[in-house]
């Protein structure tokens, strides 16, 4: 059933997308290496929402659920170009063999292709990522000049490949922690800091001021600072851009987004939830700096707290103790283990436990999340959604917000956030699950 309300006006999905990604380690290529084993009919692209997934539309009895990617006007897969930024100098192919996670059967037969992707030196610093090392780097004598390089290398990929339309996705490693201050208040002082070579402006928040700057929309993968602050925000509002992140929801975060709302729910107690992981890939080994684990440690933190609402249920979960660990095991390699003791209580206090062990691989789950972000943000670009896009925040564990907003973390609210957005995108009515349409009730 369409509302009066008429879709918004969207600029046709024509021509190239060229898909811009920071970093080529294991999740960038596992992405790229999966899109191309698709479109060769050698795959299918699994976890992809915007492949795989239906919306429904209208009523139950209407029976209209077609898949999102029939109902929205998408990139096409065949329409993707890659290209990427990396401190270390392996293309494609030899990255995805040394990230370890597909097998040979998925990297041999599109091996030309891969090796075709070589990676831009990139803007690297050691200070904000302390156990990467690389000699594919950019130099310059300020934070601006190297911001003006990426420009260029933008501009240089759109042209070349004739791209009609680009996205930018941050796919790198996490960076140090760092705390919203002075420089990132505004667009001048941004800007001011970068020519000044001030230690608040790392490389990824270079990234995201060159994107915006070309019109690129920016999503940001790691629980850097990055984009998630005003002067990027008001840069981003004043070039009509859209941006969104932070952190791809992938292993462990994801179950706490799904069980802790279940706990809510049924309003259950919690008492502590500790966590902890191993992983050897490169991720892994940026995480055992003690820096790095900081910005993580609190995209993972937060979670709870938004979900559960301590302020607003102190009896249930006022006292709750979380603890998060994450440990770099080099033979796991990409395999990540993570197990969770959960404590909880129910009627009259009585003590329960959940205990989770989830043996997840981060690039396989990070990868359809790249795609979809990627495809996502091609659209909200297209329709004009300028500035945060909130309704993406089912990718991310630390969703970005408008500033007067707490961020929703409860995975099936994002879900159901998202595709009413689809659907208010293109003009049909929004999906309450009220359901009081189908019964008859009699007035006393």
């Amino acid at each position: 059933m369409v509302t009066e309300q008429s879709s918004r006006s969207i600029a046709p999905a024509e021509g190239t997308l060229g898909v811009l990604l920071v970093g080529l380690g294991a999740v960038a290529t596992t992405f790229v290496a999966g899109v191309e084993n698709v479109r060769r009919g050698r795959a299918k692209p699994v976890g992809s929402l915007s492949k795989m997934s239906t919306i429904r539309l209208g009523k139950r009895t209407e029976g209209r659920s077609p898949l999102i990617e029939d109902f929205v006007p998408l990139a096409s897969l065949d329409d993707l170009v890659f290209a990427a930024w990396d401190p270390i100098p392996d293309d494609a192919y030899e990255s995805c063999k040394v990230a370890g996670v597909l097998d040979s059967q998925h990297i041999e037969p599109i091996a030309d292709f891969l090796r075709g992707i070589k990676p831009m030196p990139a803007v690297f610093d050691q200070n904000y990522v302390k156990r990467l090392t690389g000699t594919n780097v950019k130099s310059g004598r300020t934070k601006r000049e190297l911001a003006e390089q990426l420009r260029d290398d933008i501009r240089e990929f759109k042209q070349e490949r004739g791209c009609a339309r680009l996205v930018m996705i941050w796919c790198a490693s996490t960076e140090v922690f760092i705390s919203p201050g002075p420089a990132h208040e505004s667009l001048a002082a941004f800007e001011r800091a970068m020519e000044e070579n001030d230690p608040a402006i790392p490389p990824s928040m270079l990234y995201a001021w060159a994107a915006i700057m070309e019109g690129v929309p920016f999503a940001n993968g790691a629980p850097n600072l990055t984009v998630d602050v005003a002067a990027l925000q008001e840069l981003a509002e004043q070039k009509g851009v859209a941006v969104c992140g932070k952190d791809f929801k992938t292993g462990q975060t994801m179950v706490k987004t799904v069980i802790s709302p279940m706990l809510k729910a049924r309003m259950l107690g919690l008492s502590g939830w500790y966590s902890t992981n191993i992983l050897g890939n490169r991720d892994g080994e940026v995480l055992d700096d003690p820096e790095s684990f900081k910005t993580k440690e609190e995209s993972k933190l937060g979670v709870l707290e938004h979900i559960l609402q301590p302020s607003m249920y102190p009896d249930l979960y006022g006292q709750i103790y979380h603890k998060v660990r994450i440990n770099y095991y080099p033979p796991r390699g990409d395999n990540k283990e993570g197990w969770d003791n959960i404590d909880i209580f129910g009627w009259l206090g009585y003590p329960m436990q959940i205990k989770v062990n989830f043996l997840c691989r981060d690039s396989i789950l990070a990868a359809p999340i790249v795609l979809d972000l990627a495809l996502f943000l091609d659209l909200a670009q297209r329709a004009e959604m300028v500035g945060i896009q909130e309704w993406l925040s089912f990718y991310f564990k630390s969703p970005m917000a408008a500033p007067q907003l707490v961020p929703e973390h409860d995975l099936f609210i994002q879900q159901t956030k998202l595709k009413n957005t689809l659907r208010w995108l293109m003009g049909e009515e929004q999906i309450t699950h009220l359901g009081v349409e189908y019964y008859e009730y009699e007035r006393v």
